[in-house]
């Protein structure tokens, strides 16, 4: 999925995270599923007050007629005047292969691997632990240790700073906000100072510049130059991250950009 979001724009209208303007609280966010995408629907103004009347808790409902958009990257549902919704018996055979399917790829190692990066990933990064089982990064999300490592399929969809010439601060040292996201969920995530050596490892500027440019999808011009400005389409790549869930903190290492 091609990205139109310009890059010199982060820095004043970044990518948001997710489609609400606020964050779930932390209860809510483990209670949901781990692999898939969560399709975010909200309600017409005119057909609130029937809707609220339809929905349970725990019940499973049936939408038709929903109309799908997309902000950011993100897509949401619009449940309109036109559409409809039905509520479903708990033992309907539609929900059963619906909840056998979810929890195989919640079992299998590559089914947490996003099916666009298939057959596998681009091989533009390289991860030191490859014996560590995928996950994804709602797994990194609702992790309940204070710290804990992981290895995600992800694509790097924006940056700050987005010029290479700036990502070192005064002191010499990386550091660097990429945005990262997978079907399930958007982070940011910190390549700083020796995490940073080891992902960028390269002297050149230039050769840096042709590095991220790949990792970050940017279309080139015959002579190998960036074209600013165009649509997107940022590769999957493997990815291994230190993450603090709780303070929503997450930093790669042991990762090397190859280009």
């Amino acid at each position: 999925m091609s990205m139109l979001h310009r890059l010199e724009d982060e820095l004043h209208n970044p990518l948001p995270l997710r489609f609400e303007p606020l964050p779930p609280s932390r209860d809510v966010l483990c209670a949901f599923p781990t692999v898939g995408t969560i399709l975010r629907v909200i309600l017409d103004v005119d057909c609130v007050t029937y809707i609220l009347q339809l929905l349970k808790v725990d019940q499973w409902m049936k939408f038709f007629h929903v109309f799908c958009k997309m902000h950011d990257g993100l897509w949401y549902g619009v449940f309109t005047s036109s559409s409809m919704i039905r509520d479903m018996p708990n033992d309907d055979i539609l929900i059963f292969e619906r909840q056998s399917n979810c929890d195989q790829r919640s079992l299998g190692e590559l089914d947490r691997m996003p099916y666009w990066s298939c057959p596998w990933p681009s091989k533009i990064t390289e991860v030191k632990r490859i014996d560590v089982p995928f996950s994804t990064l709602m797994d990194v999300l609702t992790c309940k240790k204070e710290t804990n490592n992981f290895r995600c399929v992800v694509r790097f969809v924006a940056v700050i700073p987005w010029r290479v010439e700036d990502f070192r601060a005064p002191c010499g040292a990386y550091r660097v906000r990429f945005t990262l996201e997978d079907p399930t969920a958007r982070i940011h995530a910190y390549a700083h100072a020796e995490n940073g050596e080891e992902f960028f490892s390269c002297s050149s500027t230039d050769a840096l510049k042709r590095k991220v440019i790949k990792l970050l999808g940017v279309p080139v011009s015959r002579d190998g130059e960036g074209i600013m400005g165009g649509a997107r389409n940022p590769p999957w790549v493997q990815c291994y991250l230190k993450s603090n869930p709780i303070k929503q903190r997450h930093w790669i290492f042991e990762t090397k950009l190859l280009g």
